[in-house]
């Protein structure tokens, strides 16, 4: 089968999705209405409280929420499972779960002066669920900077061998990724203190940004090891978290959304004219090969919902929204586009990186390379059918995949550090080094690990073994964050049956992320039917899902109480009203 067919469907469900269920929840569950004054307006301050207009912050809330996760995911569980069990998840986890979450996430953070989704718990809750919630976010955050951190320096060291034996990738993309954080600043610069305007800006350097691909195949960089480019990272965050969002979020954001949208141009043109079959099973189940599990449908259940991460659904997305994206909505009306429609535009992002899986035959050497490279060589083939050379579309990608990994992690780290003045009251320049540092720091050391296996205790790559516990964590912060959404609703909402668009999502993936850590607990220390305590490195990843577990279970108890006396509540109101 024709992969236009297969990504094409898929769109025009997201689509139909957009203008049904977007409606649906516009009018019946969040009730946008324009005639209140948001935060941006009402509180102004020209630094984080910024009015903006959604073309703008639409391209930067999409590049924030992107980032690596919808097309390592989709890749990383296609390989694994499939590509009809993943597309499934994909269309279905994003309409009536991933969209919903990062829709109310964002009118709650709106509707409460631009406060995060801790907040909503702390307001509609208790203080002691608010200090939980953030303990759990700030865990969260350095799983997402390390695993997204390793998997982008592997694209500064490793490469892809074309037909013809050219090599692309390794210092090429790292001298493309210097340059590209490079213009962003530069551009802010001149939007802050001379008269350009964000139209020539973005006339002028958004060409440069393809000039910077172009240079990185000729001057790559070509030196340093891991641990070289991983510290280089982390510098990046920590001076990233600081700088005021005009110098370097806000432009960086606004060229990296007409990155992605390049990439969803140049994927849809090569996928309509390039002709690619489907090569790769459909389900890997009996398929007899080697990476497919042996028992196929207890571990893709629930694993599934956790590896394709943010394809589908995102905790982190409730922390843009209302950690930045809040502070900079224009008007509700715009909570439907920027919140749940940025959400479908990321699913297409996935059936698209779910395509460059579907295009290779299962013994490709591919196969055993790692997501950004899979995702690479896709476009390379997309633009080789527009008479762009495969290398430099390979090159495209890799940078296209770094710049979405950018443009996630500075806003981790900034989202860190506001979390670490919450907690410890140190708002002032201290608190602002500390905290940064702090989340950055720890990320530092574990990207550091020596010798970490697998349960089996065979070799694997960093990112690999901490994508399944960020995957986990990430969707159990979005259970929670639903949690959240669903308190709120019952407490303001007028439509007494809203809350239940969110609890019942929310049930589901705190079912899911929960038992796919216990999995990843026990297969650590469950060897042979009895209890044990794994050696070395290999204690991090059980002890982190037990504090997970631990977290989340927690959470959810101080909760229940609440939801179930809200709905006493209502329906002594509903009483009084009749």
């Amino acid at each position: 089968m024709n992969i236009l067919i297969i990504v094409g469907i898929g769109t025009l469900i997201l689509i139909a999705a957009y203008f049904t269920y977007g409606k649906f929840l516009s009018t019946k569950v969040f009730e946008l209405d324009n005639s209140r004054t948001v935060p941006s307006v009402e509180m102004e301050d020209g630094v984080d409280f910024v009015p903006t207009d959604a073309k703008y912050l639409a391209g930067q809330h999409f590049s924030a929420i992107a980032a690596a996760g919808p097309v390592t995911g989709p890749i990383a569980a296609g390989l694994v499972y499939g590509w009809v069990p993943t597309m499934i998840w994909i269309l279905l986890g994003t309409i009536f779960i991933g969209g919903v979450h990062d829709m109310g996430s964002l009118v709650a953070s709106i509707r409460s002066k631009a406060s995060g989704i801790a907040d909503t718990m702390k307001n509609y809750v208790s203080n002691r669920v608010w200090i939980l919630f953030n303990i759990f976010i700030f865990f969260t955050l350095i799983l997402i900077i390390v695993a997204f951190t390793d998997i982008t320096t592997s694209s500064f060291l490793n490469t892809i061998e074309l037909d013809d034996g050219s090599i692309v990738g390794g210092g090429a993309t790292a001298t493309s990724s210097i340059l590209y954080l490079i213009l962003p600043i530069i551009m802010g610069l001149l939007m802050q203190y001379t008269n350009l305007s964000l139209k020539w800006a973005t006339i002028i350097f958004l060409p440069l940004v393809g000039v910077a691909i172009w240079v990185g195949q000729y001057i790559p960089l070509n030196f340093g090891d891991k641990n070289f480019w991983n510290a280089a990272v982390i510098i990046y965050c920590i001076i990233a978290g600081i700088v005021p969002v005009w110098l370097l979020l806000q432009p960086r954001g606004h060229l990296g959304g007409y990155f992605l949208y390049a990439t969803l141009i140049v994927s849809f043109i090569g996928i309509i004219f390039g002709g690619f079959d489907t090569k790769y099973p459909a389900l890997t189940f009996g398929s007899g090969m080697e990476n497919a599990p042996a028992n196929f449908w207890t571990p893709m259940f629930p694993m599934l919902f956790i590896t394709v991460a943010c394809g589908a659904c995102s905790g982190f997305h409730s922390l843009v929204s209302s950690g930045t994206t809040s502070k900079q909505l224009a008007k509700e009306s715009d909570a439907k586009p920027i919140g749940y429609g940025m959400m479908l535009a990321e699913a297409v992002v996935a059936l698209i990186a779910l395509g460059t899986v579907m295009m290779l035959s299962p013994d490709d050497e591919l196969v055993k390379k790692a997501p950004n490279f899979i995702y690479a060589n896709g476009l390379g083939e997309f633009m080789a059918t527009i008479g762009i050379s495969k290398a430099f579309g390979i090159s495209f990608g890799l940078m296209a995949f770094t710049t979405f990994v950018y443009d996630t992690l500075d806003v981790c780290t900034r989202l860190g550090r506001y979390i670490f003045q919450e907690l410890s009251g140190m708002r002032n320049a201290a608190g602002r080094w500390i905290g940064t540092i702090l989340i950055g720091g720890i990320p530092f050391l574990l990207l550091a690990l020596p010798n970490l296996t697998t349960p089996e205790g065979k070799p694997v790559a960093l990112w690999s073994l901490f994508w399944t516990a960020f995957g986990s964590s990430n969707q159990l912060l979005a259970a929670l964050s639903l949690v959240g959404i669903t308190v709120w609703l019952q407490r303001t909402a007028k439509n007494r049956k809203a809350w239940i668009a969110t609890v019942i999502p929310a049930a589901f993936m705190f079912v899911m992320s929960t038992w796919a850590l216990l999995r990843q607990f026990f297969a650590y220390t469950i060897k042979d039917g009895a209890f044990v305590i794994p050696v070395g490195s290999n204690k991090v990843v059980p002890a982190l899902a037990f504090i997970y577990i631990v977290l989340a279970v927690w959470v959810v108890l101080e909760c229940i109480p609440a939801i179930v006396k809200n709905a006493k509540y209502q329906d002594q109101q509903a009483v009084e009203r009749a």
